[in-house]
């Protein structure tokens, strides 16, 4: 069933198509993204649930200097009464990642992330990043003129905590391995994001949010954006918006 799951995981790399509504070129919020709204379940890092077939992929565009590279990344997104699923799918050859614990510096080796800016009044945003050891990085952002201070959540405990796997495709989950590609599933549950406004979402609610991958197989790393922001990652004038259906 792994085995069976995984490989349309791998398939919809090469097939998949984003919703009509969202791009991978603008920079604006009207690039949309419908999330639909699902039962929880558990996460298995192989995307088997059936609630998956809700959700439409995005194919995340990669910046004009790295088109000539051949490796796509996708991402779906879900909501639940209680917090926000994701899955990412992403081609790769190798898995260029060394870290071994929670709250390192992810973003400097093969990485999935995900911007959510609930409210448009405050310039504080929640940054989730995992990378394909299953290792995950969950902050807040707040980004006073590029000024970027970031919080850690204290008191971990279990109600806050999310819940992520990752599977490697075609290979060994393990670093350096040769691989096919990678795939991160993983649930945030509403109260990790309680300090922002406007959470839970409700029916209808709008959201900006960016999704984002790195990969270092090449000297030079690559990144996929659903909207491409001109700076870095954290310019959050150019995140599309999410609409909670």
């Amino acid at each position: 069933m792994m085995y069976k799951s995984l490989l349309i995981i791998v398939l919809s790399l090469i097939t998949a198509c984003s919703n009509r509504e969202s791009n991978g070129d603008g920079e604006n919020k009207s690039a949309v993204y419908h999330v639909q709204k699902a039962a929880d379940f558990q996460v298995t890092g192989d995307g088997s649930n059936e609630n998956w077939g809700k959700a439409e992929w995005i194919v995340l565009a990669k910046r004009e200097q790295f088109k000539d590279n051949p490796l796509q990344t996708n991402v779906k997104a879900l909501y639940s009464e209680t917090g926000l699923y994701f899955l990412f799918s992403c081609q790769d050859n190798k898995l260029t990642s060394s870290m071994n614990a929670d709250f390192m510096d992810l973003w400097k080796e093969d990485v999935a992330e995900v911007f959510l800016w609930p409210d448009e009044n405050y310039p504080t945003y929640f940054e989730y990043e995992i990378s394909p050891l299953n290792h995950e990085l969950p902050i807040l952002v707040a980004n006073t003129n590029g000024d970027l201070l970031r919080w850690q959540p204290f008191h971990y405990d279990a109600d806050r905590q999310t819940d992520h796997e990752t599977a490697a495709l075609g290979g060994e989950k393990k670093p350096g391995a040769a691989v096919d590609g990678w795939v991160a599933e993983f649930f945030i549950p509403y109260k990790l994001l309680i300090p922002l406004n406007h959470v839970p979402p409700h029916k209808g609610d709008r959201w900006r949010a960016n999704f984002y991958r790195v990969d270092y197989d090449e000297p030079k790393s690559v990144s996929w954006l659903w909207q491409l922001t001109k700076n870095n990652f954290h310019d959050y004038e150019s995140f599309g918006s999410i609409i909670f259906n």
